[in-house]
């Protein structure tokens, strides 16, 4: 694995004391700020400590340990400090007009030998008449959920 190594100036580890020693912050904020003081290897440095030290002491993973260091070295000591966002951007398949069908659908009588429409069936007759290419049944679900519709049996009486 590749070593990274946090050397932090002196006015960066009395920030990092800062956070650790006073004010109210996350958590993680403050976890990271200590394993970032600890890993440090710079002149200010009074004891060193090993990834398994810091690890056993703090109580966290040695991948965490890890992936703290190599934010600060390649990032700075703001990114390392927060958590950092994921920057995947998912494509909604399902729009209103998928939607419509959908809900359209489940209200209707369901084919021919079922009491009722499933979410595995409705997944699977939506993808058969073209509206959608592929849906599961779990997507069938959201879009129930959130019409609030509720199929099941009827109360009688």
């Amino acid at each position: 694995m590749k070593k990274y190594v946090v050397t932090l100036s002196k006015e960066e580890r009395d920030a990092l004391k800062d956070i650790t020693c006073k004010g109210t912050h996350k958590s993680q904020k403050i976890l990271n700020a200590q394993i970032l003081l600890r890993c440090d290897e710079g002149e200010h440095q009074i004891e060193r400590s090993t990834n398994e030290e810091i690890a056993r002491v703090l109580g966290t993973s040695m991948r965490k340990i890890d992936r703290v260091k190599k934010r600060f070295v390649n990032e700075g000591i703001e990114v390392a400090l927060t958590k950092k966002k994921g920057n995947h951007i998912y494509e909604k398949k399902i729009d209103g007009d998928v939607e419509a069908h959908l809900i359209a659908m489940s209200c209707s009588e369901p084919p021919e030998g079922y009491a009722r429409w499933s979410l595995r069936l409705l997944a699977d007759k939506s993808v058969e008449l073209g509206y959608i290419d592929s849906i599961s049944h779990e997507s069938v679900r959201g879009v129930l959920k959130k019409t609030k519709l509720n199929h099941g049996k009827k109360k009688v009486g």
